[in-house]
Parts: C-alpha cells; structure tokens; sequence
C-alpha cells in the first residue's frame, strides 16, 4: 500500500509524521471520509468543498486548490489499483512546539489513506443504545467543522462496546437525539421519514443528503425536525447513514425492537436505491 504525505507517495511502512505535529498534540485539523465504488469516487467534489469549508471555519490555509486535492484521492486510488476503497484525507495543522499556538506551524501536514474497507457496521439491522454522553452543542465545537477532535464519539463507542450492541446515540444538550458516533439518523413512522436538522449538533452528511434526496425523488414525505428518544422507541422503521456505514438498518435501540426485528421495507427500498446511484455520482478514477 501506498500513502500519499506531504507532496508524494510512500510505502505504509515509511508514512510518518512528526510528534511534534499538532494534529497529533491536540487534534487541531480536519479530514474528510470518502467512499470509491467500481471506479467512481462517490460525490468527490461535495467531500472536497465540505473540507475546504472546516478548515476555512478554522483558519487553516491549505496550500492546493480544490483541484488539486481531488486529484491527490484520484492519484492515491490509482497508485494502489483500487476499484472499491474507502479513502481517508487528512490535513492537520502540521509542525509547531509543545504550545497551543497555531502561528508555531509553518506548514499543514496532508495525508490521504485508500484501503479496501466493507460497510462499518454490516448491512444487517444492528442494536444501539444510547449513551450517557452529550453531542457537542454548537456554541462548543460546531460539528459543521470536521475536525480530528472525536474523543466525544470514541466516549460514545466505548459505551456501545461494554454494552455488548454495535452503536450509540447521542443526546444534543437539550435532550434531543442529535447523531450516532459517526452517522446520521433517521426515523420512519407512517410513512413520513424524519431526521435532525442540521443546526441540532448534527454533522451535515454526504450520505445523510443524498438519501434525503432519494427518498423526495420516490415520493416519499421528508421532515428535517427535533427526534425525542421516544420517537425512535415507538419508530416503524429506523436507520443510520453515513459514509463509511453507508445504509444500515436499526433493529433495536435501548432494548426496545423495533419492527419485530425486521428491516423495514421503506429502508429497503431507499438501501436499494443508494447502491444503484453510488456508482455513478462521483468522479471516475479510470477513464
């Protein structure tokens, strides 16, 4: 496997970067988790823009055009001779001293991963609790900005392991179900899809969109609006989206089961729909 760093490629063994750098020291960077499908980069551009809009929110200059970082993912697929990868690109603030300060680091470090990766969680309904620790609100750390900082998910997940189920969800601070530890959610009742907006603590989706554009183009009612916990207890049908989970049915959630334990056949259909379009939205890597 090759990586790409700071301007060229490198065998995995050999990509490293300083202890010095403050992606490290303090989680003071942004990446972006972006998923390739028989040769298609899946919505590249829409990955890249959402990246260049977390490190402006946080003032970190990167020194490529957009341009030029789509062709650091195409590059580093080709490099490796994927097809099916999910790809992980990364800019930290790069090399400073043992101080906060981010004028100590003269120059961003940038590090892209492609590696063959299945769905995160399986495609079969999975089983979710939810935990005792709150989403960040927007006035804290805005969740618009992906940022390295995601001790508050890893917090989350260590829940979900010692409770034995696959994922949790997490509270905003007003008690209102905001996210899982990396995916959006989504309920369905009678019908009528509904998901937390994006103002709720709640990252804006690459995935999240497009299955929310998916569901309006089948004709189905979608609602962007505050879920309590007791609307995913009493759900019809619930389920995650996310790019590296892509669509995965949830069969229970804080020992409540939901739809007898089946999936649902209104997140059949919008899973369906998703893998036949993935395909060809995005950038070919091979022309």
């Amino acid at each position: 496997m090759k990586i790409y760093l700071n301007g060229e490629f490198v065998e995995k063994e050999d990509a490293k970067i300083s202890v010095y750098d403050h992606g490290l020291l303090y989680g003071d960077g942004i990446f972006e988790g972006i998923r390739a499908y028989d040769g298609v980069v899946f919505k590249l551009k829409e990955h890249i823009d959402r990246l260049y809009d977390s490190a402006k929110s946080i003032t970190l200059e990167i020194p490529m055009t957009k341009e030029e970082m789509e062709k650091v993912v195409v590059d580093t697929i080709k490099i490796n001779n994927l097809k099916d990868a999910y790809i992980r690109l990364v800019i930290t603030r790069g090399v400073g001293d043992l101080g906060l300060d981010p004028r100590k680091c003269k120059k961003p470090t940038i590090f892209c991963i492609a590696e063959p990766m299945n769905p995160l969680l399986g495609e079969d309904g999975i089983k979710v609790i939810t935990s005792s620790v709150r989403r960040l609100p927007v006035d804290v750390l805005n969740p618009a900005v992906k940022s390295l900082n995601y001790l508050n998910s890893i917090l989350a997940k260590i829940q979900a392991n010692y409770a034995g189920v696959h994922e949790a969800f997490l509270l905003d601070s007003e008690g209102y179900v905001a996210e899982g530890t990396g995916d959006n959610i989504f309920v369905v009742k009678n019908g009528l899809i509904k998901t937390p907006p994006v103002y709720s603590s709640v990252l804006r989706g690459i995935t999240r969109d497009t299955v929310i554009e998916l569901a309006k183009e089948l004709d189905y009612n979608v609602v962007e609006g505050r879920l309590t916990l007791h609307e995913l207890y009493v759900a019809d049908e619930l389920f995650i989206t996310g790019t590296a989970a892509e669509l995965v049915p949830v069969v229970e959630i804080d020992g409540r089961v939901i739809n007898n334990g089946e999936i649902g056949e209104i997140t059949k259909k919008l899973s369906e729909e998703f893998k036949k379009i993935r395909k060809v939205m995005g950038t070919k890597v091979y022309e």
